[in-house]
């Protein structure tokens, strides 16, 4: 099997499994308690590791790679921007 198609796959199948999450809070009325045990400072890490794959598949010219952490990245960020909206700075903090 090609490389490419099982990255395009694994890609399709890790990105949508987290989009469900997204939709779940978008869909929720109350946002502050649908968001109230996110961890920010996951959120900021995981953002960073995304944007790395992102620089790394630019960098081997995987198409799989950049497409599915593109998504995951605005996917990672809608959930990020909720957050912040409905619980503000004071949950960067790491306890």
């Amino acid at each position: 099997m090609n490389p490419e198609i099982l990255g395009f796959i694994a890609g399709f199948l890790t990105t949508f499994s987290f989009a469900f999450q997204v939709i779940k809070i978008i869909r929720t009325p109350c946002k502050r308690l649908a968001t109230s045990s996110i961890s920010i400072m996951m959120y900021i890490s995981f953002m960073f590791g995304v944007t790395l794959w992102i620089i790394y598949g630019v960098s081997i010219s995987s198409l799989s790679i950049v497409l599915w952490n593109v998504i995951t990245l605005i996917l990672a960020s809608t959930v990020f921007g909720i957050t912040l909206r409905y619980h503000g700075p004071k949950w960067l903090r790491i306890a």
